[in-house]
């Protein structure tokens, strides 16, 4: 083994499932693999089964409506569709793509089976969602890299599911390189290999250098990890904050002292991003209300697979002057209810005047506890707006 893996301290690894929605779907129906396929929509949009038992699906041609894709198979992301796009653009790039509704039930179900498997072999571990997780190996030592084979083949045993893994000396370089070979991906990162692995990528791989930053870098002709690294301090110091230029340059050459959190209390649970474009509220309405509901969805899904109910919904908006508003409400009865906390937050948008492009955008739920929500669950099916 190369001694600069024998001499590493900390071992990271950043697991992260293959296309995880469709790939779920795809092993209740499996003649659909290979082809390009979006999950999204309601149930309007499930297979038919016909009399001999065979099976129709809807293409995404002609699709009308304000649905949205929550993933795709990597056939239709080839072919320009991702999650959080409107089925209606993404019928325009792939019309015979095939259409699924989701099922959130079933992806809990194999989030679940797929972290017990990894915990059953390394138990400490930080979930960051329903499809991915950090996993500190560092006890392991010199075996870590064997461990990190181990949990990638224990939860293909357990799932029938593909994921990639990315194992390195810190969590901003295992997540880097969980995405490098995707999918079914196995990728060791050492300090070593930084330059030349890291330093050719576009510095936006680079989780937290987001489309702003991506384009005042690029106006200083910095394009590449590689040429944030070797950018005067004093130039980016000009250009960004001190503390930023900082971080600039310690993520550029692969330093990150997070450490993994395997234990914690949850206060709350959000989920937000930050678009590749600046969003007009009225332009890209559609868009935008598209997004509003995904984010509440997988707010809701991490609620009820940690078994959570909250009280207190509120959103977060930045704009793109980087000024940053939030609002918040608080339900009578908590709630893990993707279509009540919809209208709450929706009801939350309607107290900020949206006069400026959105460049952020998040959900919250706080004031959490365990327990069962109020009964019913009509509400999620209600087909709300932005605001």
């Amino acid at each position: 083994m190369d001694s600069s893996l024998q001499q590493a301290e900390r071992w990271v690894a950043h697991l992260d499932m293959d296309a995880f929605y469709a790939s779920v779907e795809l092993l209740r129906y499996p003649e659909l693999r290979g082809l390009p396929v979006v999950v999204g929509g309601g149930s309007a949009v499930a297979p038919i089964v016909r009399p001999d038992g065979t099976r129709e699906f809807r293409r995404l041609r002609g699709y009308a409506g304000r649905g949205v894709a929550t993933t795709s198979t990597y056939e239709a992301r080839a072919l320009g569709v991702f999650s959080a796009m409107g089925l209606m653009k993404a019928a325009q790039l792939a019309p015979d793509a095939l259409l699924l509704p989701a099922d959130f039930t079933q992806y809990r179900k194999y989030s679940r089976l797929f972290k017990e498997a990894v915990t059953a072999i390394a138990p400490r571990m930080e979930d960051r969602g329903i499809d991915e997780i950090y996993i500190d190996l560092s006890e392991f030592g010199p075996q870590a890299p064997e461990v990190a084979r181990r949990i990638k083949a224990a939860v293909q045993e357990a799932t029938g599911l593909t994921c990639s893994i990315g194992l390195a000396p810190n969590k901003l370089l295992a997540k880097i390189g969980s995405d490098l070979d995707k999918p079914s991906g196995f990728t060791l990162l050492d300090y070593d290999s930084v330059p030349e692995r890291i330093w050719p990528l576009p510095v936006r791989k680079i989780n937290g250098i987001g489309p702003k930053s991506e384009q005042r870098l690029k106006n200083l002709g910095i394009l590449t990890v590689g040429e944030l690294a070797k950018a005067p301090p004093d130039l980016l110091q000009e250009h960004f904050s001190l503390s930023y230029a900082r971080w600039l340059l310690a993520v550029a050459h692969g330093r990150d002292d997070r450490v993994v959190q395997t234990e914690s209390e949850r206060k709350s649970f959000s989920r937000e991003t930050t678009f590749d474009r600046d969003l007009h509220a009225v332009r890209d309405r559609q868009e935008l209300s598209g997004i509003f509901t995904a984010l509440c969805e997988q707010v809701a899904d991490d609620l009820q697979r940690r078994s959570y109910v909250g009280r207190t919904i509120g959103i977060k908006l930045r704009f793109a002057d980087f000024r940053t508003v939030t609002r918040d409400m608080t339900l009578p009865e908590p709630t893990c209810d993707a279509g009540r906390i919809r209208h709450a937050a929706g009801l939350c948008l309607k107290r900020v005047p949206l006069e400026r492009r959105i460049r952020l955008l998040g959900v919250r739920v706080g004031s959490i506890s365990h327990g069962e929500a109020e009964g019913g669950q009509d509400a999620g099916s209600r087909q709300l707006t932005l605001y």
